[in-house]
Order: C-alpha cells, then structure tokens, then sequence
C-alpha cells in the first residue's frame, strides 16, 4: 500500500498493489496489520455503498456529533472526490484538496474526522464504499454548500448545475457552520 501526503493535514492518498492478469486483478483495500505497520491505527465500526449516476453530487457533509473518519473508494466509475478541513488546530484549516478516484485507478483516501466530505460522479454511474469510523448520527450531520465562494472548489462540472439531493441544495454558507477544535 503506497500512502501519498496531500496538502491537508492528515488527509491521504492510497494506492493498494493490484495484482492482475488476463483473468482479472486481486487487491487488499484494507489490511489492519498493514495500516498500523504505517502509522495508522484506524479502527472502523460501519462500511457504506452509494450508487449514484453522472452528473449527482453529494455533500459536503460531516456530522458534528460522532465526528467520521472515512476511507473511501470507488468500484465501479469514476467520481471527482473533495475533502474540506474544518478542524481549527489543523495548519490546513478552510482548505480544500480534490482527487479523482476510480475503479481504473483503484486509488482511495482517507479523510479523519473534523473534515466536510462530498464526490460528483463523472462517469455513466459510479458506485462508492467508505468504511466509517464512528457511526452515522443524521440529527448531527449537516451540509457545507457545494459552491461556497469564500473556498473556490473547482468541481469538474459536465454541462449544467449538479443535481443535488433536498438537504444538499440548502447547504450552510461557511459562516453557518460549526468547527472543529
């Protein structure tokens, strides 16, 4: 497992070792064992599996109670992912960092808690797993705006607006939302 740095703090990018032939390919996408022999001693209590298709973006979410920790990454498709740091103690605090990950590239991230997390599928369909560290609390889960100016993300929107779900299309504005310490 190669374990890439990115300009937020404690955000990675993962490349597990695909092993593949003419018959298809094998990867381990999580390995306890492996994880902590690299400093990492994340311990996940819920997986999840979201189909969506092209043109939907989901988030930014986080929960202020239950705070997640997320290592995510896409099976099939392929979604332009962002991660938002909220946490005030971090030196990357109201930054953004955006990947692409894909069933091509078998890449994942991982994003602790404290961070806003949304994808915007840019293939037909793309389906997207993330293993959670703590569990879903909806009464704490809130939206950060897609397009909040004050952060800049450059989504790579295909054609119109992204289709949003209800809770989505009513983000909070950066000055609505509650930090992390």
């Amino acid at each position: 497992m190669k374990f890439e740095v990115t300009p937020l703090q404690d955000v990675l990018l993962l490349q597990p070792q695909v092993f593949g032939d003419e018959r298809g390919f094998f990867l381990e996408s999580w390995n306890q064992r492996v994880f902590e022999e690299a400093g990492h001693d994340w311990r996940f209590v819920q997986d999840n599996h979201s189909r969506s298709e092209q043109g939907i973006l989901r988030g930014l979410h986080f929960q202020t109670v239950q705070p997640q920790g997320k290592l995510v990454r896409v099976v099939s498709g392929a979604v332009y992912d962002v991660v938002v740091d909220l946490r005030r103690s971090s030196p990357s605090f109201g930054q953004w960092y955006g990947a692409e990950l894909s069933a091509r590239e078998q890449n994942m991230l991982w994003l602790p808690p404290g961070c806003a997390h949304g994808f915007y599928v840019i293939s037909e369909y793309a389906d997207f797993l993330y293993k959670a560290t703590d569990y879903y609390h909806p009464e704490s889960e809130l939206s950060l705006r897609w397009d909040e100016p004050r952060l800049g993300i450059e989504w790579p929107l295909q054609g119109s607006e992204p289709r949003l779900s209800e809770k989505d299309a009513k983000g909070l504005g950066w000055d609505e939302i509650p930090f992390f310490d």
